[in-house]
């Protein structure tokens, strides 16, 4: 089935193909979205809101793109929104604490990451390398992941993320540098 037939059976409601795109993309989407989360509960929670997403805009997708980069595209503000969520539950609570609330707030905790993909003998220098790629600027962490661990072409990146190319290279540049920055230290002592 080509993808133009595949769209108005989608914009249709046909849950068949709706239940094939699901099979067909719900690893390559919740890859994408654990490499920027890094924890796997978290990822399995936005995946089912990005195809909840999908399902309810379908009908609204112009075709301007590939159907699998608007899903990519959904894939990461979801993703970035949930960063962002996080980020105000943890500013909240160190107001909470500072008033002596810290009896009501849930304790985050940066545990190691381990990405599925990884060999076990590797699993300590991938924490350490996920452990840093965490700690970049979002769009960094963004532009990196996709190219990366993704796989995906500047051009794709450009379109997902909605900036150019040019952008897309200077993102990733960027967090290259900085990740040389934070693991210069790990690797001077570990990998002599």
């Amino acid at each position: 089935m080509n993808e133009a037939n595949r769209i108005i059976l989608l914009k249709s409601g046909d849950s068949v193909a709706f239940r094939k795109l699901v099979d067909q993309y719900r690893d390559q989407l919740f890859n994408i979205v654990l490499g920027l989360l890094q924890s796997h509960d978290d990822a399995d929670d936005v995946i089912q809101e990005v195809f909840l997403e999908v399902f309810q805009s379908i009908r609204h997708f112009r075709g301007s793109s590939k159907l699998s980069t608007w899903m990519y595209r959904i894939a990461v503000q979801k993703s970035l929104e949930y960063i962002r969520t996080s980020k105000r539950k943890k500013r909240a609570g160190v107001v909470l604490s500072l008033f002596g609330y810290e009896h009501r707030i849930p304790v985050a905790t940066s545990s190691p990451f381990y990405h599925p993909g990884i060999k076990l003998e590797n699993k300590e220098r991938a924490s350490i390398l996920f452990g840093a790629i965490r700690e970049l600027p979002v769009s960094q962490r963004t532009a990196f992941t996709l190219h990366k661990v993704e796989a995906l072409s500047y051009a794709e990146i450009a379109e997902i993320m909605k900036v150019s190319v040019s952008s897309v290279e200077s993102l990733i540049f960027r967090a290259k540098q900085n990740l040389q920055k934070s693991l210069a230290d790990y690797y001077e002592k570990n990998e002599r």
